[in-house]
């Protein structure tokens, strides 16, 4: 697994350079953010953990830069930062995951290899298709056959939630902790306001979004 590390503080930044690489994780490392912002955007990383305050460029803008670019790389903000507004903030820009300094070290791997679980299902390739539509989970991105249909990574968690257990019924529990974590929650109306987005942007195309809803239940989509 390969992780980019975008932390100021050079304490912090060597040791968890050398406590990451002794659990075989490859780390790549800078102290700047609008560094940091330009290996996201030209290297391949399975995640990144992310400080907001940095130099020459702050980590709340390099996650919203990053997305609006369609960089999908998991992101684990790691922030003094620790009120719940910073939080919800960061989770709803499009992190996967907020952890707050200070921090115990095990806490961290043990993020880190939960966000890697997340959505993993076992496959012969990296998309989930339903039909003929496909969410790829190395770009993250969602396509009805050739065209691309463009989501925001809200909505893009919520559509690999529910591919990744197809012809099941999501709990709102589900989707909302796929989307923002254990450590906070979304709430049904903001699922109904992702999905209705999503809906919207498929009949767009004269398409049929393959996803149903379960009143009082969830959702499921449907092959």
């Amino acid at each position: 697994m390969k992780i980019l590390l975008i932390e100021d503080s050079e304490l912090l930044r060597r040791s968890l350079v050398v406590g990451l690489g002794n659990l075989g994780f490859t780390v790549d490392d800078t102290d700047n953010g609008a560094t940091g912002f330009n290996m996201a955007r030209h290297n391949h990383y399975d995640i990144i953990i992310l400080d907001l305050m940095l130099p020459s460029m702050d980590g709340m803008s390099i996650l919203e830069k990053l997305r609006k670019e369609n960089v999908m790389t998991r992101v684990l903000i790691l922030s003094a930062k620790n009120e719940t507004k910073d939080r919800v903030n960061g989770l709803l820009k499009g992190a996967d995951d907020y952890l707050s300094k200070p921090f115990a070290f095990d806490e961290l791997h043990a993020r880190i290899l939960t966000i890697m679980r997340r959505g993993q299902v076992e496959k012969a390739n990296d998309n989930l298709c339903i039909g003929n539509f496909t969410l790829n989970l190395t770009d993250r991105t969602f396509h009805y056959k050739d065209q691309l249909i463009t989501l925001t990574p809200n909505e893009y968690k919520i559509l690999e939630c529910l591919f990744t257990h197809p012809n099941r019924v999501v709990s709102l529990e589900k989707i909302s902790n796929s989307v923002v974590g254990n450590f906070d929650f979304l709430s049904r109306n903001s699922i109904e306001v992702h999905m209705s987005s999503i809906r919207r942007k498929v009949r767009a195309l004269n398409l049929t979004l393959p996803v149903k809803t379960k009143r009082g239940f969830g959702y499921i989509a449907q092959s």
